[in-house]
């Protein structure tokens, strides 16, 4: 009916035109080009992930960060304290299988060979590459030197080694020195074998194809189909050399006024009554001595013209602006918490710590526990078939790694005895176990209580006071404990 009155009575074409468009049109300020923005967005463009950072940018990249690492020491600190938090003194196995005497020998003779080719130092070298080189590479190679049964060894290399040596043949399916398959999936990588910033050695495009399987590659993939990654303080960069100006400014404006102790001025005018003097004269001072000025003339001393007061405040925001594209709070990358009150200082670390924890999850994942398949592969065969679990799983060297878990240093409280309140609590509640507990610390929980069961034994054994085993021992009955010590140490 609607439609065959509209007919019937069509509508005026001006009122037509007056009607709106029913079309919505949406508008993003960031999205427009005015005279104000248009130099400010003057960088961005569309390039992809690989395109944007291709093998020039990275390199350049890479110097610049290299250098500002080894020559500002809040960046040499930024980086050593990143790494050093988050490797710690190394990783430690817990194995996870139904045999506690096959999980004591392979912690015991993997935490050996970790030791033998200094597993712990090498990761945070690979951790403090992904901070200033952007990436990490680690090739799992045969060394025969070392003094274990497994000859397996991670050979680190910078990422200046793994790089397309013919440019002119590269295709959508190679990403400067990653040979990628159909899925995008990393087959092979081209290394080169001399570094191309070695001097005094002639350096030429010789190279070795290394297989995927090999290879330990990790970077931060900020972007989808992402496969090389760039210096994780490339946002910093700028300002790190900002600091460095301005730094540089402020001395320099101190100088310059301890340089000039003072200067000669007269009131009078020009040609006037003041007595002639020669221009730009030095007149040299005493100390503790009188000084007559020449009649007319007056000595005032220079005043130091510097921001000498907002010094620290610019050096405060620019170090809390460097450190947050790394998810560090200030007073660690300046290595000063005098303006941290202790409430304030325990909420800014937590977004730190669980940075720390992601990270190191990541680590595991992509580094140790390839590390481990490969370990466990070489072992296997000294072993001679004589370890196994079970026959789901298969030998150690097959495709289905055994249940498995690493530990951590623990991250230490600021109130030790708070923290004890709080882990009894929970203890007491049931809310947390001793796996979890020891676990925050960085330690196998199985280990721990062992130990202290061998501890409480030892001390009954000697006739020392009982008090030596803890309070929360002594309430337990004597026959409880010894029962329990025997189980944990057999």
């Amino acid at each position: 009916m609607i439609a065959t009155a509209m007919q019937r009575k069509p509508i005026a074409l001006s009122r037509l035109r007056a009607m709106p468009d029913p079309r919505m049109r949406g508008r993003y300020d960031a999205a427009a080009n005015t005279d104000e923005n248009r130099r400010h967005w003057a960088n961005a463009d569309a390039l992809s992930a690989d395109a944007a950072a291709s093998a020039a940018v990275r390199r350049t990249l890479r110097n610049r960060a290299r250098y500002e690492v080894a020559n500002n020491s809040y960046a040499k600190g930024i980086v050593l304290t990143l790494a050093n938090d988050t490797i710690g003194t190394g990783p430690r196995l817990q194995m996870l299988t139904r045999s506690d005497e096959v999980n004591n020998e392979i912690e015991h003779e993997f935490g050996r060979w970790a030791r033998e080719i200094a597993l712990a130092e090498k990761l945070r070298t690979m951790r403090m590459a992904r901070a200033q080189d952007g990436e990490a590479f680690g090739i799992l190679v045969n060394n025969p030197a070392l003094d274990h049964a497994v000859k397996l060894d991670l050979r680190l290399i910078e990422a200046d080694h793994v790089t397309s040596p013919h440019t002119y043949l590269l295709d959508r399916h190679e990403v400067d020195g990653i040979l990628l398959d159909a899925f995008g999936n990393p087959v092979a990588y081209h290394v080169l074998k001399d570094h191309p910033g070695n001097r005094g050695v002639r350096v030429n495009n010789e190279y070795s194809t290394i297989p995927a399987s090999h290879m330990i590659h990790i970077f931060r993939q900020d972007r989808p189909g992402q496969h090389r990654g760039i210096p994780e303080i490339t946002p910093a960069l700028p300002l790190f050399a900002q600091l460095r100006r301005f730094t540089l400014a402020v001395l320099g404006s101190a100088e310059a006024a301890a340089n000039f102790a003072g200067i000669l001025y007269t009131d009078a005018p020009a040609n006037g009554e003041a007595e002639s003097v020669e221009p730009m004269d030095v007149v040299e001072l005493e100390r503790n001595m009188l000084l007559t000025m020449p009649g007319g003339w007056k000595m005032a001393q220079v005043e130091p013209m510097q921001p000498a007061t907002t010094y620290a405040e610019f050096k405060r925001e620019i170090l809390n602006e460097i450190a947050r594209c790394l998810n560090m709070p200030y007073n660690i990358a300046a290595g000063n918490s005098s303006g941290y009150n202790y409430a304030s200082g325990r909420l800014d670390h937590q977004t730190y710590y669980k940075s720390i924890r992601v990270d190191q999850a990541f680590i595991a994942e992509r580094v140790l526990d390839r590390i481990l398949a490969a370990w466990l592969w070489e072992y296997a065969l000294e072993a001679g078939g004589r370890i196994v679990f079970g026959s789901a799983a298969g030998p150690i060297g097959g495709q289905t790694m055994p249940d498995h878990q690493w530990f951590w240093d623990g991250l230490e409280h600021v109130d030790p005895a708070k923290e004890a309140n709080a882990q009894a609590t929970r203890l007491a509640n049931h809310t947390t176990t001793l796996a979890h507990e020891y676990g925050r610390q960085g330690k196998d929980w199985e280990a721990e209580l062992r130990q202290r069961a061998r501890e409480m034994r030892l001390i009954r054994e000697l006739g020392l006071p009982e008090s030596m085993a803890g309070p929360a021992m002594i309430d337990e009955p004597n026959d409880e404990i010894e029962e329990a010590a025997h189980a944990l140490s057999h």
